[in-house]
């Protein structure tokens, strides 16, 4: 039962049951009393709280459609608190894997620690991410298929056409075929985000896109990346162009700040 009602049922209970003294005064059991207004200040405080957290909820504050699905703020609060746990987690455990549960330094960030298939090099803050990435998905997707109440992908590639408005997606499979041929252009245009949670079976729209970022070092600020000139979407940055490609809005999610406006 909830607290209101308890109060209500307690007071109830006090007005019902009154007992009279020797000199016929209505008298109230001081124990049903107590517990009554203890009941009511509970229910006072956890109204109160609700209305905290909901007022703090980067979700419920920026995505209407996510409050529209998931019709409780309650159910939006704990969706938002664990998938910001997952990034606390997997920054947890890849530094206590590589780092001795110690954050890497600036200087280790920046290293060399090996070269992509196209030649470029891969920094230990790069190759730590995607570490960290494979952690993170694998505990967010055991969130959202306990809370989110529609269809969601994971890591998805999309293949984007923004001036004639046009989105299709490319299958796992092509994906590995494409990647396997080496150094392609095949994939150049293309957008990868992390997390898409749809609204309805409509996989080519998002109420949601949301991304992990892992500052290295975990002084930096969580933000998205910026394409280059050779893009497509030059000057733009992973954000805008989730949410121009998929509608929705797109938020990131770090260890630091958790679940993150733009």
């Amino acid at each position: 039962m909830p607290l209101w009602a308890t109060a209500c049922a307690l007071l109830a209970a006090c007005a019902s049951g009154p007992q009279r003294s020797g000199h016929g005064d209505l008298q109230l059991d001081t124990h049903t009393v107590g517990n009554a207004r203890h009941a009511a200040v509970l229910a006072q405080e956890v109204a109160a709280s609700n209305a905290t957290r909901a007022a703090a909820s980067t979700l419920i504050r920026h995505v209407p459609a996510v409050m529209a699905l998931m019709q409780s703020h309650n159910a939006v609060g704990e969706l938002e608190e664990r998938l910001a746990a997952c990034a606390v987690h997997a920054e947890e455990q890849g530094n206590a894997l590589f780092f001795n549960k110690r954050p890497p330094t600036q200087e280790e960030c920046r290293e060399r620690v090996e070269w992509d298939e196209c030649g470029k090099p891969v920094t230990r803050a790069m190759w730590l991410g995607q570490q960290k990435h494979v952690l993170a998905l694998e505990c967010a997707r055991e969130v959202l298929d306990e809370l989110w109440p529609a269809p969601y992908s994971i890591e998805q590639r999309y293949r984007v056409y923004l001036n004639a408005g046009f989105v299709e997606t490319i299958s796992p499979e092509k994906e590995a075929n494409i990647i396997a041929r080496g150094c392609t252009e095949e994939l150049r245009g293309t957008i990868k985000p992390d997390l898409v949670l749809h609204a309805d079976r409509n996989l080519l729209k998002a109420a949601l896109t949301l991304d992990f970022k892992f500052p290295c070092p975990d002084t930096n600020t969580p933000q998205w990346a910026e394409y280059g000139k050779s893009s497509p979407y030059a000057g733009l940055t992973q954000g805008t162009v989730y949410k121009k490609a998929l509608g929705g809005q797109a938020l990131l999610i770090s260890p630091g700040t958790g679940v993150k406006a733009p």
